[in-house]
């Protein structure tokens, strides 16, 4: 761990709590990369973008393949849904549209062949890493990569998704599968609620299959942050493809403030109006003040993105805000 170590932590809380106290610094450090930037932004040209794709579909059919293989291990088996969360198939789906070509044929295309002949070294060890932690005695850790990558699509990757659609012009749901989930139990586009619930149950069944067991909430909470920094691999790699004055430091990731992707989603009612006791409702505020702190509820919202896990009546909060900017 970067800035604080497995015995500083209170192993006695659930591990769910003890993973986002845990991850927190780290989620400080990917935040900063430049390549996270620039996607988080649509800054990303369509080249870069599929290649992003690309070492995605790689890192999630490694990590789907792994929790098939211990499908019957009793924590990794507590949150082992394909159905509902397996996300190579969306990544394939998404790369044939942009390379225009049939899903069962990317693979094959010289784009990717490219890819796998010279693989950015982060994606290498990604990938290295997951596939020892699978083989191990002690297959639990892999529990982290999955919690670090999904909660993070369910969460901040729902932001991207409106990026992407903006930045490349889409229309409909075509190059953008990799964003969608369905329903617990249902099908279809899962709306906000549904994406909640989602996430809720996730986490209660990481928590219930681990227990009060402190040795194996040590090793995964050390796992997930080995997951963190091998995420902000690849996002580094994005910015070694990047020219050199397509990067801007002095923008915050998420760019000025705009409607976030949740206004797409018909559940309108879930993303409820919260306002601070302390603020009368019908206060004025300036709005160059308003902008500022949006820009920073943005910027703490793009946690999100690679793995940050902020409450749900934040994430209301936030929205709430941009609504009332919105009006003006």
């Amino acid at each position: 761990m970067s800035t604080r170590t497995v015995a500083d932590q209170d192993l006695s809380l659930p591990l769910s709590t003890l993973l986002r106290s845990g991850t927190a610094a780290l989620h400080e450090q990917v935040e900063k990369s430049q390549g996270a930037g620039r996607l988080a932004r649509g800054e990303l040209d369509e080249p870069e973008y599929v290649h992003f794709l690309m070492m995605l579909w790689h890192v999630y059919d490694t990590l789907e393949r792994a929790l098939g293989k211990h499908v019957s291990h009793p924590v990794l088996s507590s949150i082992h849904n394909p159905t509902l969360l397996s996300r190579a198939a969306s990544l394939s789906a998404d790369i044939a549209f942009y390379l225009q070509t049939n899903e069962s044929d990317w693979a094959s295309h010289p784009t990717h062949v490219a890819f796998v002949e010279s693989p950015p070294a982060a994606l290498t060890d990604y990938v290295s890493r997951m596939e020892t932690v699978a083989d191990s005695s002690d297959p639990s850790p892999l529990l982290a990569h999955a919690y670090v990558r999904y909660l993070g699509d369910l969460s901040g990757g729902q932001i991207i998704r409106n990026r992407i659609i903006k930045a490349y012009g889409l229309e409909g749901d075509a190059g953008v599968a990799f964003y969608d989930f369905s329903p617990l139990g249902g099908t279809g586009r899962a709306t906000i609620g549904d994406l909640k619930k989602i996430k809720e149950w996730f986490r209660h069944n990481m928590d219930t299959s681990v227990g009060s067991n402190e040795a194996v909430k040590a090793a995964i909470l050390r796992e997930a942050c080995i997951a963190f920094e091998l995420n902000g691999g690849l996002f580094a790699a994005l910015d070694d493809l990047a020219p050199t004055d397509s990067l801007d430091v002095s923008l915050p990731p998420l760019g000025e403030p705009s409607t976030p992707v949740e206004s797409d989603y018909n559940d309108q009612a879930e993303a409820k109006v919260v306002y601070d006791s302390s603020t009368p409702q019908g206060t004025t505020f300036q709005i160059s003040s308003v902008i500022a702190v949006i820009a920073a509820m943005s910027l703490a919202h793009f946690i999100l993105v690679v793995g940050g896990f902020t409450g749900d009546r934040g994430a209301a909060k936030l929205q709430a805000v941009r609504d009332w900017l919105a009006a003006r």
